[in-house]
């Protein structure tokens, strides 16, 4: 009976432990597949399919990069890519097919991160789009970033961390000098193509899937390790957990875009209609 008990105890462990790691680029994923699949869906009811066509020059290499830049930290092997197709008779703008050993736990794992890699190349590139097209924007929201951002647990105190980031990039992006500036509209340009396919795909989540079942069973062999040797790996990954503070206040930047490409698609979406009364 004790056994059934410690093993139950180290699967919610695990379990925990698994939320605090990837929760916070889960919940981030989930946000933003909301937000494009709603903005996606007003803009095809306008304009018809070709309507997302418009963003997908830039947003779809960006989404396809993610996928193909973990694949190669993961050691997947790449055999055809398709950073854009706007032509296929199935809709599908892109792909990366790739490959890996199935006796690999770490190839395996690496299906999680190759799934959600274009939220990774999405906000990435969101963030050296200021660097290089807005420096003072991007110096302003770094600074404040690192003044008023501490590290939290994964709870709901994580929500204000969320709505002070989304206020700090408002603040520093929206100002007089950047409303004058062509570069900074050509920002917004790139900023909404990106946000408008930075969601996954169903395939996408299936393959993340694979990889947080995986990363799920690694951290119940470690605890199960960890108890007959008495160590305490909870608090340890708590601590690294910390990371998911920031990993919520840069994907600001892009749930803040694809939130606004919502808002525009809605007023096209309305616009359109009343042309066509």
């Amino acid at each position: 009976m004790n056994f059934f008990i410690a093993f139950f105890q180290t699967l919610l462990v695990s379990f925990i432990e698994m939320l605090y790691l990837v929760g916070g680029m889960i919940v981030v994923g989930f946000i933003l597949g909301a937000l494009e699949r709603l903005s996606n869906s007003y803009l095809t009811r306008a304009f018809g399919p070709k309507g997302v066509m418009v963003t997908a020059w830039i947003g779809t290499p960006i989404h396809e990069i993610g996928h193909l830049i973990q694949c190669f930290i993961w050691g997947h092997r790449v055999s055809r890519v398709r950073l854009l197709q706007l032509n296929h008779p199935s809709g599908i703008l892109g792909f990366v097919e790739h490959h890996y050993n199935p006796n690999s736990m770490y190839q395996q794992v690496g299906n999680f991160f190759i799934g959600l890699g274009p939220i990774f190349s999405g906000i990435g590139s969101l963030i050296l789009g200021m660097y290089f097209l807005v420096p003072q924007s991007f110096l302003a929201f770094k600074t404040e970033v690192e003044q008023h951002i501490q590290f939290q647990q994964l709870d709901l105190t994580l929500l204000k961390t969320f709505w002070e980031s989304i206020s700090i990039i408002c603040k520093s992006l929206f100002t007089i000098e950047n409303l004058i500036n062509p570069l900074f509209w050509l920002f917004l340009i790139m900023a909404f193509s990106i946000s408008s396919h930075i969601a996954l795909s169903k395939a996408d989540i299936k393959g993340s899937a694979r990889g947080l079942s995986t990363i799920f069973i690694v951290l119940v062999l470690l605890n199960i390790i960890s108890r007959l040797l008495n160590w305490d790996t909870y608090d340890l990954i708590v601590k690294l957990a910390g990371y998911n503070t920031y990993v919520l206040a840069f994907s600001s930047i892009a749930i803040l875009f694809s939130f606004i490409t919502l808002l525009i698609s809605i007023l096209l979406f309305i616009i359109k209609g009343r042309m066509v009364r």
